[in-house]
């Protein structure tokens, strides 16, 4: 039986996630299931991120007196994507509450969430 290093498990993972997600967005007409799908796809987005930049047996990128500069480049795990997926997190917060308050607005002028409903709204 052949195993799959983390990166590529969370590697596909991610992608599946981003795909149910943007089957979310695309094929309901709810605006609460887009809302979800959109996080769904902001979630994927983290776990490729975070992917990209893992090594196995990788380490912190310290370098000290455990770790020479030759061995630095094969060991050493990238920051910058850990960095970005933080961000992206934070980003994907805001955004998903804007759009829940949004939601909410809508529901309390409309009356329902249906994407049909709102084509005739003007002004």
């Amino acid at each position: 039986m052949s195993t799959f290093p983390i990166s590529t498990i969370m590697l596909a993972t991610g992608l599946g996630l981003m795909l149910i997600g943007l089957a979310g967005l695309l094929l309901h007409r709810n605006v609460l299931r887009m809302i979800i799908g959109f996080s769904l796809v902001d979630s994927g987005i983290a776990i490729v991120f975070v992917s990209i930049g893992y090594i196995t047996n990788g380490t912190a990128p310290i370098i000290d007196a455990d770790l020479a500069h030759a061995d630095a480049v094969a060991r050493v795990v990238d920051p910058v994507p850990s960095a970005l997926t933080v961000t992206a997190i934070v980003i994907g917060f805001s955004v998903t509450a804007v759009m829940l308050a949004y939601a909410v607005r809508l529901y309390r002028t409309q009356g329902t969430l249906d994407i049909g409903a709102f084509r005739d709204s003007k002004g």
